[in-house]
């Protein structure tokens, strides 16, 4: 393994922020962690608007993606990625409090790539974060790059 990837983490309550970025940290799962408190600022990073206007446009290797947000929520953001040519193959994990069916399956229907109800207890809320990050940050290689490469032989 050359380098771990990036993650864009989209989430506006501070005490998700601090376990999810301590599981992250505690498993070595991410070179780079970037946090936006709202759907409007993560959209303005990954569409490199505004205060992001000047960031390389490389994608992060997954979007994990609170559902309640303000300004933009969640199943939002992922409607906008998913219908971009440019975004929809960046993994995105709907990493939520929300239990409620009807969130579930709006997000699969809108092509989340995985749905994360976030435990309650410390251990088992790191312990998801675990898995999410192993299996999406690590592994993963992003089809254009891919195909970039391929190309070159």
């Amino acid at each position: 393994m050359d380098h771990l990837k990036s993650i864009l983490l989209v989430e506006d309550n501070a005490r998700d922020v601090e376990l999810t970025l301590a599981a992250l940290l505690e498993h070595n799962l991410a070179d780079e962690v970037t946090v936006m408190p709202d759907g409007a600022e993560a959209l303005d990073y990954l569409y490199c608007r505004r205060e992001f206007a000047r960031r390389k446009r490389i994608n992060p290797a997954v979007v994990l993606l609170d559902l309640m947000m303000p300004k933009v929520d969640g199943l939002e953001v992922l409607r906008l990625l998913k219908s971009d040519a440019q975004l929809k193959s960046i993994p995105v994990v709907m990493l939520t409090s929300s239990r409620e069916e009807t969130d579930l399956i709006k997000s699969y229907e809108l092509g989340v790539n995985a749905y994360v109800v976030k435990p309650a207890d410390f251990r088992a809320f790191v312990d998801a974060v675990k898995q999410v990050g192993v299996f999406w940050a690590i592994p993963s290689e992003p089809p254009l790059r891919s195909l970039e490469e391929s190309s070159m032989k």
